[in-house]
This record gives C-alpha cells, sequence and structure tokens, in this order.
C-alpha cells in the first residue's frame, strides 16, 4: 500500500484508538429529532413533497424533501436568530441533540479536549439570498454585518464551537454528497491524535430560489411530478434525484474515554477512506476504490459487511455504476443494500451524515430501513435492494457510501458497539 493511499485513511503517525459515536442529533426530512426521524424511516414514511418554501410554480422541478415542525426559536437562542441561516440553525439543534444524548458536557472537560469538524457544501444560501435582494433593491446600506459570515461553509462548525465552547480542533470539510463521511473521517484522525470528542456530522439547506437555480444548472433532478415516483433509486424508470435540506451531526468520542465516564456506545467508526474520480474520458469510477480502503482500514473482509447503505444517485449511468462497484466487491446480489434517502431525498453534506446516522441505529436495532418507491430494480443493477418494508436482519458491520460532485468518493465503515 503506497504513503498516498495510508495517509489517505489517516493512519500515519496515529494512535490505534477505537473512535466511538455516543450521540446522534437529527434535523432531517421526515422528523425533528433522531428517534421521530429514524421511526419514520422505518414506517416508509416519504417527506418529499410539493415545495413550500417558496413559490416553485414557474420551475421544472417543484417537488423537495422539506423539515417541516422546526421551530426555529426552540432551537436557537433569540441573539442568534439574526446572524444565522437555516442551515446553521439545523445544526446547531443537531448539535444540541448529539450532545445531550452523549451525556457529554463539555464544560466539564478539559481545554481543548472537544473539537468540531462539520461538513457544509453550500453555505448559508437563503441568508445571502435575502442579504443580495436587499443589495439590489434597496442598496449597501440595508445589508446587514452579519452576511459577512452567516454565508460562509464554516458558519455552522464557528457557531456550535461558539455555543458550546468547543476550544479543541475544528474545521469543515467541502466535498457535497461525500461531506458527512469526510468530516466523520477528520474528526476520527483527531480522536487518534489525542483529541477526547469532536462533534461532527453535516448539514445544508438550499431551498430558496437562489438555491434551486444553482440545482438545475447542475442537472440530474427529476422532473417528475409525483412525489411517489420521483426519486427512484436503482430502479428501471428512474429519472433523477429530489433535492432535501437537513443533516446530522455525531458525537466521536475515544472509546476508552467515554466508557471510563459511563456513556453508552452506539457504535464504532471502524474504517474511513475517501478517493478521488479522473476526469472524465480519463478511466473508470473509483467508488469501488474508496469501499475496498474503508474495508482494509476496518481490517474486515466484504463477507462481513450485514448491510450497504448506497449512495444512490437515483440517475441511470450513475445507479448502474454503483451497482456494478458493489456487484464487484460482494458479488451479485450478495449483501442487502438499501436507501432510506429516497424518503427524504438528497441532502448534500447532510445526506451522507444521515446516512451514517441511519446505519448506526440499524445496527442497535437489527433492522434495516427500506428503499422507498423502487418496485422494479433494473437488471442490469444486480442488487438485494430492500423495498417497500423494513427487513429486520442480524446486523454487527454497515458500510456506507457517498459520491459527490466533482468527483468525490467517500465510504465509512461502521461496527456495532462491543
Amino acid at each position: 500500500m503506497g504513503t498516498q493511499t495510508v495517509r489517505q485513511q489517516g493512519l500515519i503517525g496515529a494512535r490505534d484508538v477505537e473512535a466511538a459515536v455516543t450521540g446522534i442529533g437529527v434535523v432531517a426530512p421526515g422528523g425533528v429529532g433522531t428517534e421521530a426521524w429514524w421511526a419514520a424511516m422505518l414506517d416508509g414514511r416519504s417527506a418529499i413533497g410539493p415545495v413550500t418554501r417558496f413559490d416553485a410554480a414557474g420551475f421544472p422541478v417543484r417537488l423537495a424533501g422539506e423539515v417541516s415542525g422546526f421551530a426555529d426559536e426552540d432551537h436557537v437562542p433569540g441573539r442568534l436568530l439574526p446572524q444565522t441561516d437555516r442551515v446553521t440553525r439545523f445544526a446547531l439543534a443537531a448539535a444540541e441533540e448529539a450532545l445531550g444524548a452523549a451525556g457529554l458536557d463539555p464544560a466539564r472537560m478539559p481545554d481543548y479536549a472537544v473539537g468540531v469538524v462539520t461538513a457544509n457544501a453550500a453555505g448559508g444560501f437563503e441568508f445571502g439570498q435575502r442579504e443580495l435582494q436587499a443589495l439590489w433593491s434597496r442598496g449597501s446600506r440595508h445589508v446587514g454585518a452579519y452576511q459577512s459570515f452567516a454565508w460562509f461553509y464554516a458558519a455552522n462548525s464557528g457557531q456550535i464551537s461558539i455555543r458550546h465552547g468547543l476550544r479543541g480542533p475544528s474545521g469543515v470539510i467541502v466535498s457535497e454528497q461525500a461531506g458527512g463521511l469526510d468530516a466523520v473521517a477528520q474528526a476520527r484522525r483527531q480522536i487518534r491524535k489525542g483529541v477526547q470528542a469532536v462533534v461532527t456530522g453535516g448539514a445544508d439547506s438550499t431551498l430558496c430560489p437562489w438555491g434551486w437555480i444553482a440545482h438545475l444548472a447542475a442537472g440530474g433532478m427529476s422532473t417528475e411530478e409525483d412525489p411517489e415516483r420521483a426519486y427512484l433509486p436503482f430502479d428501471a424508470d428512474a429519472r433523477g434525484h429530489v433535492v432535501g435540506e437537513g443533516g446530522a451531526l455525531l458525537v466521536l468520542e475515544d472509546g476508552d474515554v467515554a466508557r471510563v465516564r459511563g456513556a453508552a456506545v452506539l457504535g464504532t467508526v471502524a474504517g474511513c477512506a475517501a478517493t478521488f474520480d479522473p476526469a472524465p474520458g480519463r478511466g473508470a469510477p473509483r467508488l469501488r476504490a474508496a469501499a475496498e480502503l474503508a474495508l482494509a482500514d476496518a481490517r474486515i473482509t466484504p463477507d462481513e459487511v450485514d448491510v450497504v447503505f448506497a449512495d444512490a444517485a437515483g440517475e441511470r449511468a450513475a445507479d448502474r455504476a454503483e451497482a456494478k462497484a458493489l456487484a464487484a466487491l460482494f458479488g451479485p446480489y450478495g449483501v442487502p443494500v438499501t436507501a432510506p434517502k429516497s424518503m427524504t431525498g438528497r441532502l448534500l453534506s447532510g445526506g451522507s451524515a444521515v446516512d451514517l446516522a441511519a446505519a448506526l441505529l440499524a445496527l442497535r436495532d437489527q433492522v434495516i430501513p427500506p428503499t422507498l418507491g423502487t418496485v422494479r430494480v433494473a437488471d442490469d443493477c444486480p442488487l438485494d435492494l430492500v423495498t417497500c418494508a423494513a427487513r429486520p436482519a442480524r446486523l454487527r458491520t454497515a458500510l456506507v457510501l457517498a459520491r459527490g460532485r466533482g468527483g468525490f468518493n467517500a465510504a465509512t465503515v461502521v461496527r456495532a458497539a462491543r
């Protein structure tokens, strides 16, 4: 294994420390709060529907996965409301839940012992749109000072750090849909360097006209108007994806430290890897390589994986490529595969973080959430896709995959708590 590959997995100069997940916070389509959202996923309740956050009548795509029932003032102090975008409020709420679930009070930890690493692909899009509208319609004096940072990708990490006094290593990852997994990989590196705990994961929210135009320009969105048929991962009739908002944050800890303080461990991050696709026409996609590297990092073989949470692009060519990678690694129909994001839409950086939360909860409850909508798996996607209803199963190890625009691939192996 070359030096670059080893660095990629975060192994050089790192202690062999168990990275334990002790808390999860979720704000996503289907539920505000981890257990509410998880119940919706297991019940097969889709949150994809007509856009309500802005008038989408003039756009060719009018469906999204929206977070409903989120009252900003219930989750964010009033002084922060004028200086934060919707996505930062999601992140603050998810961090609060994750820290509470972990029973971790940063104020009782040593200085610099707790950090925060989040992923965000779009920044505060809605906040930025509002300030730009003020600039061009009313003039520069009507643009608030908070625009200088509220739009920024790092705003979520910064606000979480300030609110909870997290003075340890912090950062932000920008790698689109792969970002949630990449952030967790970076947090794991910090744990191996001696940091006791890191709040990590990803969130995005771009459901505003400016964000919508960007999504349309990027392509790949489904124009189907029936919410039940709009986003069909691996289906023969797949025609694109649906955009959603939200995300998930985890508390990742040194396993030994967590157990000493009496924390309940939900599972462990056993392997992480990231790869980049070559330029178009210069080689094959490298999602399979990311999966293989993550398994090697976890020191397991493919036959030890009990379930795969797929990237599930919902586009025929991308689905075919992912299915080909999985069939090559596990054999055709060799392992159960699922894509609960079919009920939420693709959440950019929040999507893979939410999938990671789903994988940990699946290990906890010994059940695989379904892929909703897909009824006819394409012949060129030889997958044991879990559809229609949740499937009970004996689960010890899960593989989570993600791809981001621009050639990002990420893979994470999580294992049930011992």
